[in-house]
């Protein structure tokens, strides 16, 4: 079945980085888009060149050593930062700037104290004097999602005739539902005149815990680029989960499309992300938290065990995860006790194993789970006990 490519914008270093904590230097900077264009994300999103001598000189840096992604800088519809970015850029093989401004009412009014004519002017200079620089020009309208949708429509259609080739319909404050940015992206793609010829691109953030729905919803309906972050990192809540979107990709193939990540490096670039900024990823995390793949469940680890599809609708070699876990908690059945003690050597019969689960239970009930050290222990007083027996 021929698919359709959507492009990976990452943005873990820009807006994945405003977390509060998670500075990087230099070096780490380096070293995760380094990782990150051998994941095979499209568009890196390297920082905002203006905000400090630091970010310029990390973005510049960057551009030295990513080879395959397009390297992007961020700035706000203004020349000096966009002439910041542009030289920070210098030496990109595949230069990106992406500039915008605040599109809602509520932006207009009183982030700005200005009019919709004067955002529409702003955004079309914005752009046309980026467009003297690079070639590749990618527009944000802040706070898209709670933008109304005719005048989102009008400032799409002036920014493409200012020379945009993307345009970014972020969903800022993570306001939107599904259904609603599915459909903002839908509009757009039947209201503005020249949109076949740029990519509609989705920014959502987890506000609301939606951040994944609402860049698949966008998908769906039109847009071919995701913007996103390594482990969902960023301001606030979070932004889409790079790993979530690409894999929700890979396994609804109904839905007609894929991307070019490996994925087979998403466990690894999750650990370096990280370890390197400080923030620890929460242990249910979709894909790559460390229970992703952990059954504890008597009745799940039995299916899992006979079938590992019963319980799992990911390999997790996939994502770079040797393999599924079995934890051994009071929950926890005989054929997960088997299973363990057949992976530290020992094959036990039926009946000994119908005894063992009583000493594994006094054991589960005390802790929250049994470990390999506990296996041994167990199965050390149980042979103990059994000479014993014979003895008698």
């Amino acid at each position: 079945m021929k698919t359709e490519k959507i492009q990976i914008f990452d943005t873990t270093l820009r807006d994945g980085e405003q977390v509060p904590g998670c500075k990087l230097d230099k070096q780490q900077k380096l070293t995760i888009a380094q990782k990150l264009d051998e994941l095979g994300v499209d568009v890196i999103e390297a920082g905002f060149p203006i905000s400090s001598p630091g970010d310029f000189e990390a973005v510049q840096a960057i551009t030295k050593v990513v080879n395959k992604a397009t390297v992007c800088a961020l700035t706000r519809a203004n020349k000096k930062d966009i002439e910041c970015a542009a030289q920070a850029l210098e030496f990109a093989n595949q230069p990106r700037i992406h500039t915008g401004i605040g599109t809602s009412e509520s932006h207009i009014k009183y982030k700005f104290n200005t009019t919709q004519e004067d955002i529409l002017n702003r955004a079309a200079e914005a752009v046309a004097y980026a467009k003297k620089y690079v070639d590749d020009v990618e527009f944000y309208a802040e706070d898209a999602g709670r933008t109304d949708n005719a005048f989102l429509a009008r400032v799409c259609e002036t920014v493409i005739q200012a020379g945009a080739t993307v345009i970014n319909i972020p969903d800022t404050t993570g306001y939107c539902l599904p259904s609603d940015y599915g459909s903002k992206i839908q509009y757009l793609k039947q209201h503005v005149k020249g949109i076949d010829n740029i990519v509609l691109s989705c920014h959502c953030h987890n506000d609301l815990g939606m951040a994944t729905a609402n860049a698949i919803s966008g998908v769906v309906h039109g847009a071919r680029q995701i913007e996103c972050t390594i482990n969902g990192i960023g301001e606030r809540a979070g932004n889409t989960a790079l790993e979530e979107v690409v894999m929700i990709l890979k396994q609804h193939q109904e839905l007609g499309f894929h991307t070019d990540i490996n994925t087979i490096l998403l466990n690894e670039v999750s650990q370096l992300t990280s370890s390197t900024m400080g923030m620890f990823v929460q242990p249910n995390k979709a894909i790559v938290g460390a229970n992703a793949f952990a059954h504890s469940s008597g009745i799940h680890q039995d299916g899992v065990i006979k079938r590992r599809d019963t319980y799992e609708i990911i390999d997790p070699r996939e994502v770079g995860i040797t393999e599924s876990a079995i934890v051994l908690t009071a929950r926890s059945g005989r054929a997960a006790l088997a299973y363990r003690f057949k992976n530290i050597g020992f094959d036990v019969t039926k009946n000994e194993l119908d005894l063992l689960y009583q000493y594994f239970l006094q054991v589960a009930d005390v802790k929250k789970e049994v470990s390999e050290n506990d296996l041994h222990a167990i199965m050390h007083t149980f042979s103990q006990n059994k000479r014993i027996s014979q003895t008698v």
